[in-house]
Formats: structure tokens, sequence, C-alpha cells
């Protein structure tokens, strides 16, 4: 009997996890799903998935769901899907903020189904790379990096070291966290520059002078300006600022903070405090880079992993017998 993963969304994260199933040889049907069927079509014949298929249909016979959605999307999606899902299926998705993901999980899907919050980080050599999509897609994604594997409480053992195997397969070093500090670390490091790039537009874009000044926009303002549309779109910016607003507040008023300080040096003509703070910034972004490619931290705890085995770990732990047979029998 074999494996059957949907994977919904079939973007650069989604075609990615395709990739990685088939090359590190996890021997599991990969079915896909997306709402463009170009899209959906050409992952098929990439070898992203091995079928495509509409909802719900992709989904019935599914035992892990891997939704690699937009936030704004999701809600409509569980909604959708709920009533099609078998008893013991696993959803993971990829969203940055999962305290309201869960709460339209607990919402919509029905008992006997359980849920893990996946927050993936790309490879280094990804990072600066302009395409998105399908086109950035590539198998190793994912390796040499940290996974956050976000469990609800109350999970079963069983689903926990699931999850924390389907993360290794990717090739990523599993992070286990609860949402609430999962919640909190990606405001700061995924919603904050995305509204900081909002914030940028709005003071520079339509404002007096704008008309001369786009003319010279280069680098540096297509840089940071993309964080507003290449990473969530707006719907989900929104759902996200608000479901996760106390983190976020906080890193804002840090945000500020740090505005209002080089504002009032600059104002006060504090060459000294200016060229140390510029200073300690390039040289803060170069550690952060050389750190980010290093990932040193993957040493952390002597693991070792082999990819080969963990496949088969993932198989033996959904077949032999279903996951929820096994709950049942331990009570």
């Amino acid at each position: 009997m074999t494996a059957q993963i949907t994977i919904i969304g079939l973007g650069q994260i989604g075609a990615s996890i395709g990739m990685a199933l088939a090359e590190n040889k996890l021997t599991a049907k990969r079915v896909g799903v997306d709402r463009d069927l170009a899209v959906a079509r050409a992952a098929e014949s990439l070898g992203v998935v091995d079928e495509i298929k509409r909802l719900p249909d992709a989904v019935q016979n599914a035992d892990i769901i891997l939704l690699c959605l937009p936030l704004a999307e999701l809600r409509e999606t569980f909604k959708q899907i709920g009533p099609n899902l078998k008893a013991g299926s696993i959803l993971m998705d990829t969203a940055p903020v999962k305290s309201q993901v869960m709460q339209w999980f607990q919402e919509y899907i029905p008992e006997g189904r359980f849920y893990l919050g996946l927050v993936p980080a790309l490879t280094a050599e990804a990072l600066s790379s302009p395409e998105s999509g399908l086109n950035a897609a590539r198998p190793d994604l994912f390796k040499k990096t940290v996974m956050v594997v976000d469990v609800p409480s109350g999970t079963p053992e069983e689903v926990e070291k699931l999850g924390l195997a389907v993360a290794r397969a990717l090739g990523a070093k599993p992070m286990l966290t609860n949402i609430s500090e999962s919640d909190s670390l990606m405001a700061a490091v995924h919603l904050l520059p995305q509204l900081t790039s909002v914030a940028l537009i709005h003071a520079t874009i339509d404002q007096p002078g704008w008309a001369e000044s786009r003319k010279l926009t280069g680098g540096a303002f297509a840089s940071v300006t993309r964080g507003a549309a290449d990473f969530d779109d707006a719907a989900s910016l929104k759902t996200a600022s608000l479901a996760n607003r106390d983190s976020i507040l906080r890193s804002l008023n840090l945000m500020l903070a740090s505005l209002t300080a080089l504002r009032d040096e600059i104002a006060e003509g504090q060459e000294q405090n200016l060229a140390e703070r510029f200073d300690q910034a390039f040289e803060a972004r170069q550690r952060w880079l050389d750190e980010r490619t290093a990932a040193l931290w993957l040493q952390e705890g002597g693991e070792s992993y082999d990819i080969t085995e963990l496949g088969e770990q993932v198989m033996n732990m959904l077949f032999g017998s279903s996951i929820v047979n096994r709950m049942k029998k331990k009570k």
C-alpha cells in the first residue's frame, strides 16, 4: 500500500516540497492541486507531482495534506476539504502565522484529523533569487535550513514524530515550537520587513516630488519595496498582521524607536553616532549573511540523519496500521 501526500498550492514552496520528496526517495503518491490549472499541469510535466486533481477529490485518500497557500486562502480551503478528509489524516500548512490557522482548523476540520504547522526557511542560496512561483522551485530549497514544526497541545506523539520526520525528509532540521513562540519569531523576521516596505511605499509614491523622483529610483528602492509584493498578498498580510497583533506591535515599536533615534542623530548632526550606527548595521548584516550561509546551528545537538531511512520512517509511521487505529489501541 502506498501513502498519498497531497500538496495544495504548487508555487515555490509546494513545488519544492514535491521535488524534495521525489529526490529523497520518499515512496508516496504525490497528488498536486493548484487553482491555476496551467501551473498544475506544468508541475506534473516537471515531475513535481505524480498526478493532478481538483478539490475535494485530491484529499479524499490523502494521508498527509500539505497546504502551501497564502494565509488568506486557508480558511476557505479548510471549509472546502473538511468533509472529505479521511480519519487519521494529517494537515500541515506553510503559512507564516499559525494562531489564525489553528482557529480555522478547529472550526472546519472534523475530529480525528490532526494539524501540524510548518514554517520553512529557504536555503541561503535562494534568498537573492528574483524568481518566484513554480519557476523558483528547487529540490534543495530547504537543505541546510531549520524548519519550524508547530505542535498544538494534545497532539499524539506519533503525529508529532511524523511532522519532525517530514521536515527532515525535506532536508531541513526541525525546530519544535509552540504556535505562540513561532508567531512571535515570524513577526520580527517575516511580517516586519513587509510592513516596513508598505510604509516606505506610502512615504514616497504619490507624495510631493514623486513625479520626478520616480524616474531616479534604483536598486535600493526596488529591493526594500519588494517586500510588499513578492512574499504575501495584500489580504494575507492584513490577516497575518491582525492575527499576530501583540507580536507585530512589539516589532513595530522597536522599528519606530530605531527610526526615531536615526532621525534625531541626523537632525542634530551627530556624525560620530551616525558613523557608528551605519558601521554596526553593515557589519551586522554581513554577519547574518555569513551565519545564514554557514548554518553552523545545524550541528547543534550532534544529530545526523539518513534521508533514505527517514523516508522509510515516514512510511512506517503511516502504514502497517493507520495512525488513527494505533491511537485507538493505545486507549
